[in-house]
């Protein structure tokens, strides 16, 4: 058995050390592939307005509305950062399941019709929500581990360059220009201290 154990660490470690460099940045690359754009197209973008006045709403609702940044980042670099990390947070599925009817109206026609009306109102009012949760969550534990710094932001100002998305996918072309716009601010935006925690 100690034999055995020794081989298992000497394979492990000849493994390790004979991976090269080009290896490890392939498997940190992006799954969804290279994302290519020109410098140049940042300037064909306008800065987004980032100052207001914060009002006592504002710092409430900073879970939900912010912006990325990051220092010594080319736009670029953002733009493949902030598309690889919308990958993971688009098509999200709720963990909403279908609810049985109660046991004395299971198998009834008044309990089918009952427990289908109630799961549609249940599904359009919970599961919206949920899936913009869940987009939030994913995009700040992404950007995060990316070392990008999540700044709050008035939800009027959030709303000109951001979407969301909870009953259905936002159009490719909507998205796309909302991406870029992000990419510029965290590519772009002046440091702030009221850095928020990721």
């Amino acid at each position: 058995m100690r034999h055995l154990s020794i081989a298992l660490v000497l394979s492990a470690s000849f493994l390790t050390s004979s991976i090269s460099a080009t290896d490890t940045d392939s498997l940190s690359a992006s799954p969804f592939g290279v994302v290519e754009i020109a410098a140049d197209e940042a300037a064909k973008l306008e800065m987004p307005k980032l100052e207001f006045a914060e009002g006592p709403e504002d710092a409430g609702n900073y879970d939900k509305y912010y912006y990325f940044r990051r220092d010594e980042t080319d736009f670029p670099t953002a733009y493949a950062d902030i598309t690889e990390c919308d990958g993971y947070a688009r098509a999200l599925v709720s963990s909403y399941k279908y609810q049985e009817a109660p046991y004395p109206y299971a198998g009834t026609l008044a309990g089918a019709a009952g427990g289908m009306i109630a799961n549609a109102m249940m599904a359009a009012i919970f599961v919206p929500g949920e899936k913009r949760r869940m987009r939030r969550v994913n995009m700040r534990q992404c950007m995060g581990f990316k070392g990008y710094e999540r700044i709050g932001l008035n939800k009027e100002l959030w709303e000109t360059f951001n979407f969301e998305e909870g009953t259905g996918a936002e159009e490719e072309q909507s998205r796309l220009r909302a991406l870029k716009l992000q990419a510029l601010v965290a590519s772009k935006a002046a440091a702030s201290e009221k850095v928020l925690p990721r």
